[in-house]
């Protein structure tokens, strides 16, 4: 992680820790659990809150191409830095919560994979679901999985959320090594969670 990526997250948390949600970017052994099955699933991803780029970077490693690639950052520092250094990616500096009101970012085509760095627990309920919402109604495709990391205890997404969305999680792994740990689970709609297995 360049030192540059680093001071420039330290920065960004001393503007708004609760909207960055940790001291540091996502560390190398996040970065690989929260991609591992990307490459398996075959199109399109979406990135929320990439900030420096600790995740992106491992998806591109992942072989997902960068022309693939649709990254989600509201914070404008980030967002630019981004699109310097992806200029061949979908970049949107917007709210994820809007998700719901944007049409595919793919065109015809929908991902098959969003990747969430979003800060889940110290944002409001109702902005979590209309994430959540937004991005399985709007931008997942039938199948689609969406990997979310916490440094809590258990899932980021409330039992009664799941439910009203007709989701579930599972636990997929932990990066003991990350600093804070952090736990990564997969959300998928009831009958798709087999895809993930």
């Amino acid at each position: 992680m360049p030192l540059t990526d680093t001071l420039a997250f330290m920065r960004a948390w001393l503007r708004d820790p609760r909207g960055i949600g940790a001291v540091t970017p996502s560390g190398a052994a996040l970065a690989r659990l929260m991609t591992a099955h990307v490459s398996q699933l075959d199109g399109p991803v979406i990135e929320l809150g990439p900030g420096t780029g600790a995740l992106t970077r491992a998806l591109i490693a992942r072989g997902v191409p960068v022309h693939r690639l649709a990254l989600i950052e509201a914070d404008p520092h980030f967002a630019d830095a981004l699109s310097k250094r992806y200029p061949l990616a979908t970049i949107l500096r917007m709210d994820a919560a809007q998700l719901g009101q944007t049409e595919s970012l793919f065109g015809e085509e929908r991902a098959c994979a969003v990747i969430s760095g979003l800060p889940l627990l110290s944002m409001p309920a109702s902005q979590v679901a209309d994430i959540v919402q937004g991005v399985f109604d709007q931008q997942l495709r039938a199948g689609g999985m969406f990997y979310q990391f916490t440094y809590g205890p258990r899932c980021p997404l409330p039992a009664a959320l799941l439910k009203r969305l007709n989701l579930q999680a599972r636990r997929v792994g932990s990066a003991l090594l990350n600093l804070p740990p952090a736990a990564v689970y997969c959300i998928s709609r009831l009958q798709d969670l087999r895809v993930a297995a």
